[in-house]
């Protein structure tokens, strides 16, 4: 199992995935806002996600768990 985490804190403007979507390495799924930017999130990893620790307007920390992928 792999987890995706921020790179920074900010607020969760947009998750493109759900459980059970499967993801490749570099794919973009989540989209930050992070000092008045846009930053997107992409996974480390391939495999399936297993869970979204975060919704659309969620205030997240640096190097919080996202995605848990598995």
């Amino acid at each position: 199992m792999s987890e995706i985490t921020a790179p920074m804190g900010g607020k969760v403007l947009e998750v493109k995935v759900k459980p059970g979507d499967t993801v490749n390495e570099d794919d973009e799924v989540i989209v930050l806002e992070a000092m008045k930017m846009e930053l997107p999130v992409v996974s480390t990893g391939s495999g399936t996600v297993k869970e979204v620790k975060c919704k659309k307007g969620d205030t997240i920390e640096a190097d919080a768990v996202l995605i848990v992928l598995q």
